[in-house]
């Protein structure tokens, strides 16, 4: 029997849910019924599959309360917990408008006048997708629609963190018969997740490079795909001809959304030495006027720190900065108020990087700025980090900006804005360095990554050919 384990709500530290992972044995049981009811699901083709998942979007729709209520406990905050069941509804008609063209079948003719092209794709049978519990909806359902889509079965298992969103989805997926045979969310922790990919014939892993390098071992050995988007340390570089209101309004939102508990929160910031001064006084004034989410939801834009972990991790990277050197202007610490952990936006000049908070992962609304007197001194401390996820570049002219982003060892920046591709899903990227593996979760790629592609060429004449036959 699996030993239950006891879940903490962020905002009131009080341990009030517990959720049971299955037993090895059950799990093994639900990838084999999942793996068998894949074929019928592959069958009714893509435009079955369309009407199974509109489906779905219809039921969320009607039920969106309930989902958005559940996520904002498991988050202790509201704002983006809205936001999350707001994408995963367009998402679903997005993936859906695309699907079609994308996967449709080709033929064509070849080098050889004689041979003919036909190509199709054959869908993994089970996926596996493991997610993490800053945007626990979002992050779970990113590749779990585009792999129905391309005709998978799959399973999900959320993080032990964020778990109570799953019972108001699992309902929703239980009304629709075509997707309930194929689709699950499961309890449980990272020996879950371990358990997991030794049962699916793919992992779509989202998460920490330190775990995300176990998940690629585990799927290598069993030589299976793995699809890898890990940790950030993402720069923001400020040009001198940068309008300064627009970038300090843009990164202050990039680095404390979601209380900096993003991938893809920008965690350093580099500004030219001419308006270093003005910029930060700007981006710690603007600061100040966000409040906590505390005592009530809408008493803020900054919700609790979800993690305890993360919170310890937070404070370490303070102190070691402060006692380098470092200068805090605002915010500075994470605190216990109400039983959960918080921490106000906060800006930090005189750091450099010989500090953690310059080179590890933060995952709070941290803003660390520094300066910098040449353009190619800030290229060269942007890319040094084993990071590579994504950046921003603020200058006067786009061309200006796209000069320095291209010199920039990331998969996707934001020109005159931050955090793009968090909301912009059309450009395919991949992630550089430590941030991640495989084909682009983005684009076409996000739903052809999980087929396999099939080529069957087709000779059309009777002729015996000379290469072959010369007798």
């Amino acid at each position: 029997m699996s030993k239950p384990i006891e879940i903490r709500n962020p905002r009131t530290g009080k341990y009030d849910y517990v959720i049971v992972p299955p037993p090895e044995k059950l799990l093994v049981q639900q990838c084999n019924r999942l793996r068998r009811a894949q074929q019928s699901w592959f069958d009714l083709g893509v435009s079955g599959r369309i009407d199974a998942l509109l489906e779905l979007k219809d039921t969320i729709y009607s039920k969106q309360d309930t989902l958005t209520e559940a996520l904002t406990i498991d988050t202790g905050r509201f704002r983006e917990s809205k936001l999350e069941v707001d994408f995963f509804i367009s998402s679903i008609e997005r993936w859906c408008r695309l699907s079609s063209k994308i996967l449709q079948e080709t033929q064509k003719g070849t080098s050889i006048s004689f041979i003919n092209l036909q190509q199709t794709g054959i869908p993994y049978a089970l996926v596996g997708v493991i997610s993490p519990w800053n945007f626990p909806l979002l992050l779970s359902t990113i590749d779990t629609i585009p792999a129905l889509l391309a005709g998978c079965a799959v399973v999900v298992k959320p993080s032990e963190l964020t778990p109570r969103f799953m019972a108001p989805l699992m309902n929703a997926i239980s009304n629709i018969p075509k997707l309930r045979d194929i689709l699950i969310f499961i309890e449980g922790d990272g020996k879950t997740g371990a358990s997991l990919i030794d049962n699916v014939d793919l992992v779509c892993f989202t998460g920490s490079v330190e775990t995300g390098q176990q998940v690629a071992i585990a799927a290598a050995q069993r030589f299976i795909p793995a699809f890898l988007e890990l940790g950030g340390k993402d720069p923001a570089i400020v040009l001198e001809s940068a309008d300064i209101e627009l970038a300090t309004s843009a990164i202050l939102w990039g680095s404390v959304v979601n209380s900096g508990q993003s991938c893809l929160s920008i965690e350093r910031i580099y500004v030219a030495q001419n308006i270093y001064e003005e910029f930060y006084h700007k981006i710690v004034a603007k600061a100040h006027k966000l409040n906590l989410a505390y005592p009530t939801l809408e008493s803020g834009e900054i919700g609790p720190i979800i993690s305890e972990r993360q919170a310890a991790i937070i404070n370490e990277h303070l102190q070691d900065a402060v006692e380098k050197g470092a200068v805090i202007h605002c915010g500075g610490k994470v605190e216990k108020i109400g039983g959960g952990w918080w921490c106000h936006p906060t800006v930090i000049t005189e750091v450099n990087h010989h500090m953690k908070l310059m080179n590890e992962e933060t995952f709070g609304p941290i803003m660390p700025i520094m300066s910098f007197s040449k353009v190619e001194e800030a290229i060269e401390l942007a890319n040094d980090t084993y990071y590579g996820l994504s950046a921003a570049v603020f200058a006067e002219s786009p061309d200006e900006a796209l000069e320095i982003a291209r010199q920039i060892d990331a998969g996707a920046i934001s020109i005159n804005d931050a955090g793009l591709t968090g909301m912009m899903h059309e450009a395919e990227k991949n992630a550089f360095k430590f941030s991640g593996l495989g084909a682009s979760r983005m684009g076409a790629s996000a739903l052809t990554r999980f087929i396999r592609k099939k080529a069957f060429l087709i000779k059309t004449n009777d002729n015996y050919d000379p290469w072959w036959f010369n007798q």
